[in-house]
Parts: structure tokens; sequence; C-alpha cells
């Protein structure tokens, strides 16, 4: 009789493995894997390519970037899906990349004649992402103790802003360029496809069950592929014919890292920024997947964000966090398990090695990204409104300012770029701070319910925590 009455969490654990340990058929793994990699791959291949422009770098050496990159994503992908204890790895569906957050720190060592000739400014930027790895491995211990600031009205509006900041990202690809002063950005072609991409997403979640139900994002830019590049020739595949079949690459392919203290101090900062945001990446996984998270589990996720960005530095490439456009994928195919993403990992593993993969994947127009982008990054907001649905707004009328004001500044770097202009020109350090909506919407949500409801204690956070994670299986 006690199985019957036992909490949800509770029968998972004696009677069947959890969702998020299950290991799927191999060819189930293969196509979920590949769904998440094409997800991530404009995000994941775009900080170097901006970054090797910026240092006007000749195309092979950018291309060693971008196959560091993706050898490196898949790595920590890897470890971060595997759960390696006690030290390394969340063990949920991650899928890791380089972080954005730190492009405004990197674009200024790259613009820094001072430091020398364009190889020692990128050599600086390794350096620098080295020493704030090891600056993130050894403070995530004392971030996972800030638990108990985080209860589901804080937590809900974190992950409502970062879905509503990636919806900036998946309406620009809608659009079919990354910026609007590109000539091409709306042009009719490009939202008609990522429209037709979008209908046939909703079309197969809705009609189709199974398997193929659970790739519906998937099926839906293989569709967007063959349309833009049997119909209308949209799709071009010249740069799989010019790239290699393999490429090594080493550890400090470039030379030796420089180490600047000035400008470790700044990534140190950003790494900071890339721990909180990681941290609600995590806590959004969590309620998606139904699995709780203790004080030990935090720690080795935001661990191995640190251990990323070192692996980062010495394999040359940039700092790396947890890809929050992949937490929409989850909560899209309600596929939990992190051996899809530890898959994915092992094919952004083979793209680091054979460029040609690397090359194909690239060759996917954002349009057909945008209308997969709308669809996953719109879920991730809804998971926020969702859980803020569980906070008493009734008999507190205090969390309707948390959630009010939270939201408002963190829509501030959206709607006015440059509010913060001036404060930036003052105060160089806060500009990855300021101009990023879900770092805003964290500080403004923590203090005023710090204000207003006072600390709670670790159990407390983590029995809100497990209450709303049990509403959403």
């Amino acid at each position: 009789m006690t199985t019957t009455t036992a909490p949800a969490g509770a029968r998972e654990a004696v009677g069947k493995t959890h969702p998020v340990d299950e290991v799927l058929p191999p060819a189930k793994l293969f196509t979920l894997g590949l769904q998440h990699v094409l997800v991530m791959y404009a995000g994941a291949i775009a900080v170097p390519l901006i970054i090797g422009r910026a240092l006007k770098l000749s195309p092979q050496q950018t291309a060693i970037l971008i196959n560091a990159d993706l050898l490196a994503c898949g790595l920590v992908t890897i470890i971060q899906s595997l759960r390696l204890k006690p030290l390394f790895g969340i063990g949920l569906p991650v899928m890791m990349g380089v972080t954005f957050a730190a492009v405004g720190p990197m674009l200024a060592i790259a613009n820094d004649a001072s430091l020398g000739e364009p190889v020692a400014r990128l050599l600086t930027i390794f350096g620098s992402a080295i020493a704030a790895g090891i600056f993130a491995i050894l403070v995530a211990p004392l971030l996972s103790y800030m638990l108990p600031l985080f209860p589901p009205v804080v937590t809900g509006s974190i992950i409502l802003m970062i879905g509503i900041s990636l919806m900036r990202v998946g309406v620009n690809w809608a659009a079919g360029a990354p910026v609007s002063s590109i000539p091409t950005y709306g042009d009719p072609f490009n939202l008609a496809m990522a429209g037709f991409v979008m209908l046939v997403i909703l079309g197969i979640t809705r009609y189709v069950r199974g398997f193929f139900g659970n790739i519906a994002v998937l099926l839906g830019i293989i569709a967007g592929c063959l349309v833009a590049w049997g119909l209308f020739g949209a799709m071009k595949f010249d740069k799989v014919a010019s790239a290699s079949w393999f490429a090594l690459v080493t550890p400090f392919q470039f030379g030796m890292p420089i180490f600047n203290l000035a400008h470790i101090l700044t990534m140190c900062i950003v790494m900071i920024v890339v721990m909180i945001e990681s941290a609600g990446m995590f806590l959004a996984l969590s309620d998606i997947t139904g699995k709780k998270l203790d004080q030990g589990d935090m720690t080795r996720g935001l661990r191995t964000d640190g251990l990323g960005t070192l692996i980062g530095g010495i394999m040359n490439t940039f700092p790396y966090t947890s890809f929050s456009q992949n937490v929409g994928l989850v909560g899209v195919t309600g596929v939990r398990s992190r051996y899809v993403t530890l898959t994915g990992g092992i094919i952004m593993l083979a793209m680091g090695l054979i460029p040609k993969l690397g090359a194909l994947a690239e060759s996917v127009p954002l349009y057909v990204l945008g209308g997969a982008g709308l669809v996953m990054f719109g879920m991730v907001a809804a998971t926020g409104v969702r859980i803020l649905s569980s906070v008493d707004f009734a008999n507190s009328r205090f969390n309707l300012y948390i959630v009010a004001l939270s939201i408002g500044f963190g829509l501030i770097p959206l709607v006015a770029p440059d509010f913060f202009k001036k404060v930036v020109v003052m105060a160089p350090w806060l500009n990855p701070i300021v101009h990023s909506g879900i770092i805003l919407t964290a500080i403004v949500a923590v203090g005023l319910n710090v204000f207003f409801n006072g600390i709670g204690t670790r159990e407390g956070a983590m029995d809100a925590a497990r209450k709303t994670t049990h509403g959403s299986e």
C-alpha cells in the first residue's frame, strides 16, 4: 500500500528508471541528438565567426576556431550530460556552447592594438578564458549555496525572461539574418519559409504520436530544407564540397596563451554572469524533466561551465555555458533523457573532427531555424509562466511587485539597448550585466524577494522546487 501513496518522485525512484536516466534505442538517440545539434549549431559557430572576423584572421585560421569550438562543445556536453561524480556534470539533458555574454569583452581584446598582432590578441583571449575557467571551478560551490534565494516567484520570472530574450533570437532567425542591417532581413520569402516550418512542426505535434511526434522540430527543419533546396534552389552546398574530411584539433594550436590581469578580471565577471544564467537554465530543466536538484547537482553543473571554459582556452576556443535554446526543445519534445544530449555531444565531437559534417549543418538556412526557434523559445517562456502560476499572488501582493519589476528591468536591454550607454562608459565592467536581460531580471527578482519575503532555508527552497516539479508530472 505504501507504494501507491508515495510521492511521484519516490515511485519513480523505487519502481523504474527516471526518464532523465532512460537509455533510448540507438536510432532514436541519434535522431533526437541530431535535432538538438541543429537547434544550437547556428549559435555554436557564431562566436568563432565574430571573433575571427574582428581579428581579421585568415579563412584557415577561422576554420580552426570553428572546428575547435565544435570539438569542445561536444566534449563539454558529454561531461555535463554524463554526471561524473563527485566533481562535474549535472546529469540533465544539457547542450553546451560558447556564451554570447563573453563576446563584448573578447571584442574589446580583439580591438586592443596595444596587445600586439592579431594572433597575440587571440592568445590573450585564450589566456583570459583559461584563468576565468579556473576561477569558475573554484567559486561554483559558493554559488550553489544560493538556492534559497530562488523560490518559484524568482525562478519563474527568470525563466520567463530567458524565453522572452530568446524570442528576439528566434525572430531574427525567422527574418533570415542575425541583425536588421543586413539587406535580406525580413524578406517575404524568409518569413514565408519560417512560417511554413512552424506550421509543419505544429501539424506534426498535433496529429502525430510516438517517436515521430517527438522529432517534430527536426522534421520541420528537414521539410524546410527540402522546400528551400528543391523548389527554390535557396540552399547551397558549396561549403560542404570544399570542406575537408578530417581536421585534427590540438591544444595551443595558435601558441601558448597570454595572461593579462585586466582582461582576466573582466572575464571572471563574465563567468559569474554565465553561471547565474546557467543556474536559471538548470532550474528550468529541473522543472521540465521532473528531476529535482540538490546542492551537489547545482555545484557540478556550474563547475562544468568553468571546466568548459578552461577546456575552451586550452583547445583554441572560448568560454562555455549551457545553451538555453535546447531547454525549449526538451519542453517541446517531452523527451527528458540525458543520453539524447550525450549523443548530441558525440555528434558535435565528430563535427569538430570532420569539417564536412559541420559545413552540412551550417548550410541550413537561418529562416528555417527561425520557424523552429519561435516554437521552442516560446516554450521556455511558457515554462516560466507555468511556474509563476503556482505562486500565491492572492494572499501576497508583494509577489506581483517582484514579477512586475523584474520583468520590466529585464526588458530594458531588449527595448532600449542604449539605456545604460553612459553608465557603461563610466564603469565598463558593468557591460555584460546591464546588457543581459536575464541577469537584470535575476538581480531585481532576488533583491525584491529578499526585501519583501526574506531569505528562506535551503530545505524550504527544495520543497518549493519539489512541489513545482511534481505539479509538472
